[in-house]
């Protein structure tokens, strides 16, 4: 029996937020520079894109950020603004096929080195090229797919933050190996979740499933 109708594509983006709220409690590093923290969602918010199509993984991840947003009092600061941004273009790369999502990130690239503080430090915008180089590899390689798309969420982070807080030049060099560490932390989290998700996709489509179950193995 086949699953039809809109109520039924609503069921595995219901239960992604909810689960991308969970995990949005759990925290896994901080920002540099201002209070804002990465989470366990980080680490699995980009397959989104992929599982769903691009725009309804957005979609979902935007759904996600704004309960947390309000579960957490909703206080409108600038970094909290900026927190919505780059994991939504993450969800784009993760899930398009095309090259040009990585025009995001040529995108930072110019801003951050048209800000007086980030030409000093022009090296440090060498990393956004990642998802352009990626963007060629991708549809082949989950790993490529995901290094770009960490990267991706970096650049957009990156390029916003320097106009927001004019953080110095020493600052950004000294994130350097940390933003090595971390990005691949990042990849081997994204590449993890989205191997794990489909491995249980295709295990449990073998199943007989009830037909609201169906509607996530679709």
């Amino acid at each position: 029996m086949k699953v039809r109708g809109p109520r039924f594509k609503l069921v595995p983006i219901v239960a992604f937020v909810l689960l991308g709220v969970l995990a949005l409690q759990i925290p896994f590093t901080k920002l540099l520079g201002a209070d804002v923290r990465f989470t366990l969602f980080d680490l699995f918010a980009p397959i989104a894109g992929k599982l769903f199509a691009p725009v309804l993984g957005v979609f979902g991840v935007f759904i996600a950020l704004l309960v947390d947003f309000l579960l957490h009092g909703a206080s409108l600061t600038v970094g909290s603004l900026i927190r919505f941004f780059p994991t939504l273009f993450a969800v784009w790369y993760f899930g398009s096929r095309k090259h040009t999502s990585s025009l995001i990130a040529v995108a930072a690239i110019i801003a951050f080195n048209l800000h007086p503080i980030g030409r000093t430090v022009w090296f440090y915008s060498l990393f956004w090229t990642i998802p352009l180089i990626m963007s060629y590899f991708k549809n082949k390689h989950v790993l490529a797919r995901a290094l770009g798309s960490t990267f991706t969420a970096h650049a957009v982070g990156g390029a916003l933050w320097i106009w927001a807080f004019n953080l110095p030049a020493a600052t950004w060099i000294s994130l350097i190996p940390i933003v090595i560490l971390e990005r691949s932390v990042f990849t081997l989290g994204i590449a993890g979740s989205y191997l794990l998700v489909t491995k249980i996709q295709a295990e449990l489509k073998k199943q007989h499933l009830p037909g609201f179950l169906q509607a996530f193995f679709k």
